[in-house]
């Protein structure tokens, strides 16, 4: 067993940092969203062809995700965030850039790899924090997430309005947030394997643990990926919104998921992983009803801040019961990841498919069935609730900062 050096502030500190890193991440999703009505059309494609393009993003991310771990382990976990992070912000640049469906695919997977790798490093790194520190903090870490999201949408949904071309949009966005992005990642955590320790694979299917939390997890990214993907496009095509009034519903979905992650902690502490994901299941599935429903934007806008605040805390609560599970939390984080990347994979072709043979109605009533299962299926993250635990890992952490 390996000894880990720093605690106490340090530590804070390290989980400042780590929070950082997570804003930057969400701040590429954020913009990226706000500007998919600006992509179809410049790409000219249908409602089906957006949708197979999009899909793209979560192949990427799957076949990317399995060799973060091996990535991580070889390079150590700051090193291999800094790089891994600096592409995924560069690579906010690649769809605007796309003139038809082929190279648009092309870009979405580039886009999603480096999104998934990434994402697997800054998760595990997230548990580390949350085991050095002995509480929850992974709601709040993915709330910052949602914050950074948030920014990048409100500055998306400002670009909209002004009738900004996505291409210079994204590029200063992805030079401003690359900046960002390594700096921040210079306070992280730098985890090591002990000598010991056998690399993990370079490819390896789930874990059997990780099943059945990422099948809530599941759930939960296909409601969260529809709702970024298609709420401004619903919008837009179903309820003749504005651009501006379509990219402010996605800002508004956003805003109430930033919300519902940052007190996430506080609530679950004390009410626990699985009656709040069961209430979450409720808020999301009305929510969902709302947008089936509506006839004009207010409602359908409101339908899915609802649906935000529903699915909220689900994805944190995933990755905290993969990460506290075993012994080998980044092996279990890619598993659960791989499988809620595989809905956002399905997500996307599948509401533009439906969306192509009936209307965007019917795609989001599946939707609403989806996040109702959160309810059905809550039980699994128990593990969740007893997340906050001490102790040695079987790696080296050092952290940044005055070391003793």
């Amino acid at each position: 067993m390996g000894d880990v050096s720093g605690a106490g502030d340090d530590v804070r500190r390290a989980r400042y940092a780590v929070a950082a890193v997570f804003a930057v991440h969400g701040a590429v999703t954020g913009s990226f969203a706000t500007r998919v009505p600006w992509v179809q059309e410049h790409a000219s494609l249908t409602a089906g062809q957006l949708g197979f393009a999009l899909a793209f993003t979560a192949f990427g991310a799957s076949c990317a995700m399995p060799p973060a771990g091996r990535i991580s382990h070889s390079l150590g976990s700051r090193t291999a965030l800094r790089g891994l992070l600096a592409l995924w912000t560069l690579s906010l640049v690649l769809p605007s850039l796309a003139p038809n469906m082929y190279t648009l695919c092309l870009a979405m997977f580039a886009y999603g790899a480096s999104a998934g790798m990434a994402d697997v490093v800054m998760n595990a790194l997230g548990v580390e924090v949350e085991r050095l520190l002995g509480r929850s903090v992974m709601s709040g870490l993915h709330g910052m997430w949602s914050a950074g999201a948030l920014i990048g949408s409100a500055a998306g949904t400002l670009a909209a309005h002004l009738g900004a071309d996505a291409r210079l949009h994204f590029a200063l966005a992805a030079a401003v947030l690359t900046v960002l992005g390594l700096a921040a990642c210079s306070g992280v955590l730098d985890v090591h394997p002990a000598e010991d320790e056998e690399p993990p694979p370079r490819f390896t299917l789930p874990p059997r643990s990780a099943l059945l939390i990422g099948a809530v997890g599941f759930c939960a990214v296909f409601a969260e990926g529809a709702s970024l993907d298609w709420s401004a496009v619903f919008l837009r095509d179903r309820l003749d919104g504005s651009a501006g009034v379509a990219a402010a519903c996605t800002t508004g979905f956003m805003l109430t998921m930033a919300v519902a992650r940052i007190a996430g902690d506080t609530v679950v502490n004390r009410f626990g992983a699985v009656r709040t994901v069961r209430a979450g299941g409720v808020l999301a599935g009305f929510g969902g009803v709302l947008i089936v429903l509506a006839g004009r934007p207010a409602p359908a806008m409101a339908g899915f801040a609802l649906m935000g605040l529903g699915i909220a805390v689900v994805v944190p609560l995933c990755f905290a019961a993969a990460g506290h599970a075993g012994p080998h939390p980044g092996q279990a984080i890619a598993g659960v990841a791989t499988i809620t990347y595989t809905s956002g994979l399905i997500a996307p072709g599948l509401i533009g498919g439906v969306a192509q043979a009936t209307s965007l109605v019917v795609s989001f009533c599946v939707v609403t069935v989806l996040a109702c299962g959160l309810a059905a299926f809550a039980g699994v993250l128990r593990t969740a609730e007893h997340g906050g635990r001490t102790g040695v890992s079987p790696r080296v952490a050092e952290v940044p900062g005055p070391r003793p």
